[in-house]
């Protein structure tokens, strides 16, 4: 990746900030805001420079992991493929500390039911 541009919320400005730290990238970015509640929003979150420009670290510091899967296909993720018994899902998982990417390929089998509180 050369640049990414774009515009979203800031819970997606983390997470793509966490993504980039995980591949050495760099990122900046600043709030905008398109209302007066949500600039009054920030406020009480303790924002007070409203036009401040955020840098990688400021948006995901210390050491940070990055998890996704696909839903529908994309260029990085494959979607969700469904068959009888279960589904096949595409996961990518990165650590900024080691630079590690791993890409998990799992295959979700519905006929045998499984419960977190029921593990063996």
């Amino acid at each position: 990746v050369d640049i990414y541009m774009g515009t979203g919320g800031a819970p997606e400005g983390v997470l793509a900030a966490a993504a980039l730290r995980c591949i050495g990238g760099q990122m900046q970015g600043r709030l905008v805001f398109r209302t007066q509640d949500e600039r009054d929003r920030a406020a009480r979150l303790g924002i007070e420079d409203f036009q401040k420009k955020y840098g990688l670290m400021d948006l995901a510091s210390g050491e940070v992991m990055f998890a996704a899967t696909g839903v529908t296909s994309g260029t990085m993720l494959r979607g969700v493929r469904r068959y009888r018994e279960g589904a096949k899902t595409h996961s990518m998982i990165m650590r900024s500390k080691s630079g590690t990417v791993r890409y998990i390929e799992a295959e979700h089998n519905f006929t045998k039911k499984t419960s977190v509180d029921k593990v063996d």
